[in-house]
């Protein structure tokens, strides 16, 4: 498979992220690596993340959670401000591990509370959402692996499955866009190729409505436990991938 296949699938896997399997968008990285720099993958990417967020917004634009708009958005963008500010410094494996440590933590949680049998979906808190909020753009912008800190916060307050989709498709479409001027700063924007980023956008977008029909057509139990298995084994991976840059 040469370099635009490769190219044209992390497209795709990023627009059925934006169309609901909001887990999916973190392999698009992994996949880029085989012939690129992460760093470098994650700022060729984030055009075409920008792009499908216009689809995924729009079909989303009715489904969403109110509370989690209002405090993760601005707290998202305040964690984009603040890795872009510390990117200098910034240890790029050691964040991948937390932020795959912290996927791992909601995941055995969650394991736990199923066993003891408690159920009930956590209310809806404010100071949790801004510190979660923050994280999540910090993650986001090293790598666009966002989704752990953010599952962790959302994830337990059981929303309804299509207000769940819209809300991370809306709340991630906003810290890109905070991305696009932080990322074009310390220069990893150099290597997108421009010419083809129209086909790719189109590709994106068929990936966004790909999403989406699954995530209509997965019952709600099935779609959060695909979610959960997806943090779970990308969590995994994050832990492997952080420890052995470290090492």
């Amino acid at each position: 498979m040469d370099h635009f296949a490769l190219y044209a699938l992390a497209a795709f896997i990023v627009g059925t992220s934006k169309g609901g399997l909001s887990s999916a968008a973190a392999l698009a990285i992994p996949l880029l690596s085989i012939w690129m720099d992460p760093l470098t993958a994650a700022g060729v990417l984030l055009p075409v993340y920008i792009a499908s967020d216009v689809f995924g917004v729009w079909l989303y634009r009715h489904e969403y959670s109110t509370p989690n708009l209002k405090v993760l958005i601005p707290a998202g963008a305040a964690g984009v401000a603040i890795a872009a500010l510390l990117a200098g410094w910034l240890s790029g494996p050691l964040a991948t591990l937390l932020t795959g440590a912290i996927g791992l933590s909601y995941c055995i949680q969650a394991t736990v509370r199923k066993l003891r049998a408690q159920t009930a979906p956590h209310p809806f808190d404010a100071r949790k959402g801004v510190f979660w909020g923050i994280l999540t753009g910090i993650t986001s912008f090293i790598s666009h692996s966002g989704a752990p800190p953010f599952q962790a916060f959302v994830l337990p307050q059981g929303l309804p499955k299509m207000n769940y989709a819209g809300t991370v498709t809306i709340v991630f479409a906003a810290v890109n866009l905070c991305k696009l001027p932080a990322y074009a700063a310390v220069g990893l924007m150099h290597d997108f190729a421009w010419k083809g980023f129209f086909a790719m956008a189109a590709i994106a977008a068929a990936g966004v409505l790909t999403g989406r029909k699954i995530t209509q057509w997965l019952p709600d139990r099935i779609y959060i436990a695909f979610i959960q298995v997806t943090l779970f084994v990308l969590s995994v991976y994050l832990v492997w991938e952080g420890l052995a840059a470290l090492a």
